[in-house]
């Protein structure tokens, strides 16, 4: 399954010695691991959830439904695409990510709070859960696509 049109085009090896590894089986091929873009907007509004839910204290039974079709869509939609989800977790960078954004969070929110300006109203959320959102789909590409380079180059997928 490609992400885009453009991608299936690519996803089709032309040489038959460019895209077949050591082991003789097909490597995959970039547009066929990479994550689609609407995935990173189930990441991001899970990043915003703490400040979306700090807002609007009765939207948690739409975060679980969101939490639930992340999964759904994780393990089914994306099937194909485990070995990178596999690998960005395993992999240094995620983990970074991950700490980043815990520890942006919460120095932000104790940031404003010593300087007199924490977030009590709902605006002060949702803007805070905007930007956390913001910034996990951006790292998560950024991750996404070092790791798709990192496996081209290590002759597990083709470009």
């Amino acid at each position: 399954m490609a992400s885009t049109g453009t991608d299936a085009a690519a996803s089709e090896p032309t040489a038959g010695l460019d895209a077949v590894g050591a082991a003789g089986e097909l490597l995959p091929s970039v547009g066929e691991m990479r994550l689609p873009s609407w995935f990173f907007g189930f990441e991001g509004g899970l990043a915003g959830a703490f400040d979306l839910l700090r807002a609007f204290p009765s939207a948690w039974p739409a975060l679980i439904l969101l939490v639930a079709i992340n999964i759904t869509v994780s393990l089914t939609l994306l099937r194909k695409r485990l070995k990178l989800a596999k690998l960005l977790w395993r992999g240094k960078g995620t983990r970074k990510v991950a700490f980043a954004l815990v520890g942006l969070r919460i120095g932000t929110h104790v940031l404003l709070g010593a300087l007199g300006f924490a977030l009590v109203s709902a605006l002060g959320h949702v803007v805070m859960a905007l930007v956390m959102a913001a910034v996990t789909v951006g790292l998560l590409a950024y991750v996404q696509r070092t790791a798709l380079a990192a496996l081209v180059t290590a002759g597990k997928a083709t470009a």
